[in-house]
């Protein structure tokens, strides 16, 4: 096994609690961190569960949290683009330029929506989960 796979597999071992062999959707938002010392928001867990759970069992295993961890990784090098001044959030400066490009073409008033939406923290900011949840949700509309 790499490093890569052994560092992983550790990962997957350490997540998955009662040793099941599956990562269920509580397992992983105690797992993920999203640099607020909060808990992951439990509506991105349940999306990312949902966009990786091939076989619709309600949890992933080893190999679709793979998949997961890959994906999440790639999330937070973007959004650690966009956090222009590495505030550890994305303000709303920093979302329009952020979705301008990802091609989105928004109003700065839908732009004002999605920050209020998705800033759970009352601060005027998105966390890292909560950037992931609203571009998913974009994606998906």
């Amino acid at each position: 096994m790499s490093q890569d796979k052994t560092f992983l597999w550790s990962v997957f071992r350490s997540v998955d609690v009662d040793g099941s062999g599956d990562i269920t959707a509580n397992e992983l938002q105690k797992a993920l961190s999203n640099g607020t010392w909060t808990p992951f928001n439990p509506e991105t867990v349940r999306l990312m569960i949902g966009m990786f759970d091939k076989d619709h069992s309600g949890s992933i295993d080893y190999d679709e949290f793979a998949a997961l961890w890959n994906y999440v990784s790639e999330w937070q090098k973007c959004f650690r683009t966009y956090d222009t001044d590495k505030s550890g959030a994305i303000d709303e400066d920093e979302l329009k330029h952020a979705l301008i490009s990802f091609g989105y073409r928004l109003s700065d008033s839908l732009i004002h929506y999605l920050m209020i939406k998705f800033d759970r923290q009352g601060c005027y900011s998105i966390a890292f989960d909560d950037f992931i949840q609203c571009c998913v949700v974009l994606e998906v509309r």
